[in-house]
């Protein structure tokens, strides 16, 4: 019998050992590997080497209810979490099934049956894309804008400017701690409280001054360390 590819995303030190055992008391199942973070494991679940997900939903920066919504054929996801209020939410990103902390195995290998069924039945999917793109508003019309085309973003109270790299400007009503978590995993990087940018299109850095192409971006000294660390790795 092929084994069930799976992975564990969780911040929970404890957690993760726990579904490590359990992982291994299941013969279908293979651990790949296991992340605390969601957009830790993109690249691996977008190289198609990926069949299930035992995910976390509360987690710092992407949420896992968001990372699934980043996915547009994803693998079989099972949820597990200490907060039953998103369960509904869960059902309609259609997971597998919903598990409360703390986990007993018997539930865990009730969860885990039911991959096998829908494996059976040929609905496993085995195409992975990524979106990388989003429709912005120009005017009267929706404008498909790659991720990789855009610049920085800068937020303005209730509305999110994106910049891009043939000079274009479009304006999103959205805050930026959500197009943050959404474009964290693509490189993007919070330099100050209204900005983020593209750690590629940086070109200079000067001070507490970032520039690109003609926009001076101010860096905030509470984000300066962290953006210090990215340019070093």
């Amino acid at each position: 019998m092929e084994k069930i590819k799976c992975i564990i995303i969780d911040d929970e030190p404890i957690a993760v050992d726990y579904l490590k055992e359990y992982v291994v008391q299941m013969p279908q199942l293979q651990l790949i590997d296991t992340f605390n973070r969601a957009a830790q494991a993109f690249e691996l679940i977008n190289s198609g080497q990926v069949d299930l997900i035992f995910l976390d939903i509360q987690m710092p920066g992407l949420t896992g209810l968001d990372f699934i919504r980043t996915l547009q054929y994803k693998p079989a996801v099972i949820l597990t979490t200490a907060y039953s209020e998103y369960a509904l939410e869960g059902y309609e990103l259609n997971v597998v099934d919903y598990l409360l902390k703390p986990i007993g195995f018997e539930r865990f290998a009730q969860a885990v049956l039911k991959v096998n069924t829908r494996n059976s039945v040929g609905e496993k999917n085995t195409e992975i894309v990524a979106k990388d793109f989003m429709f912005l508003k120009s005017g009267y019309k929706s404008v498909k804008v790659k991720f990789s085309e855009i610049t920085h973003i800068e937020g303005m109270k209730e509305y999110v400017v994106f910049y891009t790299t043939e000079g274009k400007k479009f304006i999103k009503y959205d805050r930026m701690k959500n197009v943050e978590e959404q474009l964290g995993m693509y490189g993007f990087i919070r330099v100050h409280k209204s900005f983020l940018v593209a750690v590629k299109h940086i070109e200079t850095i000067y001070g507490n001054t970032i520039e690109i192409g003609e926009h001076s971006i101010p860096v905030g000294r509470v984000y300066k360390e962290e953006l210090k660390k990215m340019l070093e790795d």
